[in-house]
């Protein structure tokens, strides 16, 4: 008998104390619970404002950590407007948008000026504890280990630490030759994370804000999407380092989610685990590359 109003009482209890629990929030309320100092404004230094077609804007925070030559190197040939009057020359569906001289290789290419043409591989960085990192407890299957740093996706052996090919990921395109990679001639991936590319060319950063302009340019009908015609390529008016204008221009205006921060680990959480009325089975688990990065005007 005493046993059965221990375990009445013990029903009881935890009873309670489930009913105490808050209940799950959604991304959404997370977001909005956010505190000040969770945020974070764009690196200015580090960021470029890409206008093009008819009056859209791109901003792609660079990653000089990753990739500190490539990232110098883009911006010298911002401030010496290289991009002005290049184009978006591929759009390749499910994989990537790609921009810059429209000449290619031809003794009409464009010159790089004071950048430089050949840059070592920066596909990769040494493992170091000095590098935040926010682990992600889910597998991969791409590397042992996968999170983010500085807003970054990233992944990671016992070695080394490098960008992962998630969507809104920039990188710089090669020829076969590693170090062929100057920054000239940029891609954003826009479909689903080819992860296969990690440590094969240089990630160099993620566009931010204006992701929809570039996803949903018209597909190219040649190989690999290229366009077969110079009419249906998208004109670049100007690409613009973020700290040269007036308070840093649109950039200036946004701040991004600290990804070390309580709110973001919230967040990802609420998106493993789904509990909005219309999920019936939380999936328990999240893709680093379905782990989106908040970014917001600044209140």
């Amino acid at each position: 008998m005493r046993l059965s109003i221990a375990a009445l009482f013990a029903t009881l209890a935890f009873a309670a104390a489930a009913s105490a629990q808050p209940a799950p929030r959604t991304t959404a309320e997370i977001l909005a619970a956010a505190q000040p100092g969770e945020w974070r404004p764009l690196d200015l230094d580090h960021t470029l404002v890409m206008t093009f077609g008819a009056g859209k804007t791109a901003i792609i925070e660079l990653a000089p950590a990753f990739a500190p030559e490539t990232t110098a190197n883009i911006l010298t040939l911002a401030r010496q407007r290289f991009f002005d009057g290049l184009a978006v020359v591929r759009v390749q569906d499910n994989f990537v948008t790609q921009w810059g001289d429209p000449e290619g290789e031809t003794d009409k290419a464009r010159s790089l000026g004071a950048a430089k043409t050949t840059i070592p591989p920066e596909w990769s960085r040494p493992r170091d504890r000095a590098l935040p990192f926010t682990r992600l407890k889910d597998r991969d299957g791409y590397a042992p280990e996968v999170g983010h740093s500085g807003g970054f996706p990233v992944a990671r052996n016992r070695r080394d630490t490098w960008l992962a090919h998630c969507y809104a990921m920039v990188g710089a395109g090669r020829g076969d030759a590693p170090d062929s990679a100057s920054g000239g001639e940029l891609y954003v991936v826009i479909g689903h994370g080819p992860r296969q590319l990690d440590r094969n060319i240089t990630l160099v950063g993620r566009v931010v804000q204006g992701m929809e302009h570039l996803a949903s340019l018209p597909r190219g009908t040649g190989p690999l999407g290229f366009y077969e015609e110079a009419r249906q390529r998208t004109p670049i008016a100007t690409v613009r380092v973020a700290a040269d204008l007036p308070d840093g221009g649109p950039a200036g205006k946004l701040e991004a989610l600290r990804t070390d921060s309580a709110s973001f680990e919230a967040l990802v959480e609420a998106r493993r685990n789904r509990r909005d009325a219309w999920y019936k089975q939380p999936a328990g688990y999240i893709d680093l590359c379905s782990v989106l990065l908040p970014v917001r005007a600044k209140p």
